[in-house]
């Protein structure tokens, strides 16, 4: 297979971050955190999403809550994810390190959900059981742009409460409305919601282009709307993209709901896959090649439909049962269709090139990357070069790609 030489690039991002984030944690909280009486027990939101610091962050607040008298314990708060069942999100929760040892407080999953009320709208509330229960809910997510609607408000504090707390009937109804209503929808019931007192204060976090916690904040529940559309802002002006807008193959190593909802971001990868929305005009990548699945997604595959090609090793991790219920509860079947499916790595990126029908393979416009997430090194095809300058520095002189007997990439990407 004749492929472009590919050189190491390294793009320049800002590099703001908060240095004791465990001080920081508690000063907020001290700030923005009400008076709660000794002995209330109060819910935590933990969803499914890979946020940096998660073990720190949580445990900081799990031991002030503890420091002023209250009983915490943490909630899965994640849709339909971890196949919408207890023990799914139990094992979810456990693979992103929260415990009952590393955290010091009961972990508490399920997939029972109650119906609160009713919006203005007609939108059904539905919580958590067991979180509803507690005499106070403390609602933590990281915000960022959603990989499928767009809006002031997007992934964060409301779609927590609507799909975390709501669960897969939450998730459900949201998606049920389509990407051009749910920014409104997720207004509309997370606004409801924290009308009923029961929330105490929400935790926004915003991470720079290196996956580091560069802005907290504990927020008061009248403040959440309006402050999450700030705090949404500042998360675009982090948010990593390929230096390429135009590309024949994009080869993602690996995909996963640990470094996105989507397996892989809609945002990084220029495709929506969703009917009856138009795709972006840009970033435009001809074909894009995933080659693995991460363990840390427990066989939940949804987003391979966002790729062309991929291969039997993705392939066999696939769990059927986690990735449908995913796609079917957001509605969006065709993120979860699989691509054709290639042996190996080899045969996988070879395929795809075929398909291409390029004359000169020599003239590939190339680049590789680890994931959607981390995507401040990666590899691009040497003819890119000159379109990177004052957006990425090259960190290494041109070579072939190589691969191992079995057709694997021998490539890596992850440098620390």
């Amino acid at each position: 297979m004749n492929l472009p030489k590919i050189v190491h690039v390294k793009q320049r991002f800002p590099q703001n971050k908060i240095l004791n984030l465990e001080l920081h944690v508690k000063e907020e909280l001290k700030r923005n955190l009400p008076p709660i009486p000794k002995g209330s027990s109060i819910a935590i939101t933990v969803g499914s999403r890979g946020i940096s610091n998660r073990v720190l962050i949580v445990k900081t607040v799990v031991d002030y809550l503890k420091e002023v008298g209250c009983s915490p314990f943490i909630i899965g708060a994640m849709g339909s994810h971890g196949g919408g069942t207890a023990e799914g999100q139990l094992d979810v929760l456990t693979s992103l390190g929260f415990t009952e040892e590393t955290i010091g407080c009961p972990i508490v999953t399920s997939d029972e959900v109650i119906e609160i009320g009713k919006t203005k709208k007609g939108f059904t509330m539905y919580c958590d059981r067991y979180a509803w229960e507690a005499d106070g809910i403390i609602v933590m997510n990281r915000i960022k742009l959603h990989t499928a609607f767009r809006g002031p408000n997007e992934s964060g504090l409301l779609k927590m409460i609507t799909v975390g707390l709501g669960k897969a009937k939450g998730a459900n109804q949201l998606h049920r409305q389509g990407p051009a209503n749910m920014s409104e929808t997720i207004r509309e019931v997370g606004g409801a919601f924290l009308q009923t007192g029961k929330v105490l204060a929400g935790i926004g976090i915003v991470e720079n282009s290196f996956d580091e916690t560069a802005n907290l904040e504990v927020i008061r529940p009248d403040e959440i709307i309006v402050q999450e559309q700030k705090l949404l802002e500042l998360a675009k002006s982090y948010f990593p993209r390929i230096p390429i807008e135009e590309l024949d193959l994009l080869i993602i190593k690996t995909m996963g709901k640990n470094y996105s909802g989507t397996g892989m971001d809609t945002n990084v990868i220029g495709r929506n896959k969703i009917f009856g929305v138009p795709e972006p005009e840009k970033p435009a990548y001809k074909r894009v090649v995933v080659l693995d699945l991460d363990n840390a997604s427990h066989g939940n595959a949804t987003g391979i439909g966002l790729a062309d090609l991929t291969t039997e090793r993705l392939y066999q991790k696939v769990d059927k049962q986690k990735t449908y219920l995913n796609c079917l509860t957001s509605t969006y079947v065709q993120r979860g269709m699989i691509p054709l499916v290639l042996p190996n790595d080899k045969e996988a990126i070879g395929a795809a090139v075929q398909s291409l029908g390029i004359y000169n393979p020599m003239s590939l416009r190339l680049a590789v990357i680890e994931n959607t997430l981390e995507l401040e090194h990666l590899y691009i095809s040497e003819n890119l070069v000159g379109e990177i300058k004052g957006k990425a520095d090259i960190q290494s002189t041109p070579f072939e790609i190589q691969f191992t007997e079995a057709g694997t990439l021998n490539l890596s990407i992850s440098v620390h």
